[in-house]
């Protein structure tokens, strides 16, 4: 997020600036990350616990977990509900975009309804 500097007013500077150094001293007051996971750890297995059992991932946190957990619903084989006429090795579920030669069918003034699939 680049700040076009030459825009700014004076006082407008001074809020940066000021919003910076109090940034700046935030980040300085905090630890290193490598000695809170170390920290973190030994909490864990004090307790008999493991990162991995804490948060699902090896030390991922649990921002990482929470993705993992949100993976694409998986749904089953449907079977084709419409069928090309001139290419009967061509068929469509329903589901998704269209496929041309049932885009081309429509627009040769066919109804889609027309190329359902007769139910034995």
């Amino acid at each position: 997020m680049p700040v076009d500097l030459t825009t700014l007013s004076p006082r407008e500077l001074d809020a940066l600036i000021t919003k910076a150094k109090k940034r700046k001293t935030t980040l300085k007051k905090r630890k290193p990350i490598a000695t809170v996971r170390a920290r973190l750890k030994a909490a864990a297995t004090a307790e008999g616990y493991t990162i991995e059992e804490l948060f699902g991932t090896s030390g991922g946190g649990a921002a990482r977990a929470t993705t993992a957990a949100k993976a694409p619903r998986k749904t089953g084989k449907v079977p084709p509900k419409y069928r090309n006429p001139e290419n009967p090795a061509e068929t469509w579920t329903g589901r998704g975009k269209q496929p041309r030669w049932l885009a081309a069918q429509v627009a040769g003034r066919k109804k889609v309804e027309d190329l359902l699939i007769a139910k034995e």
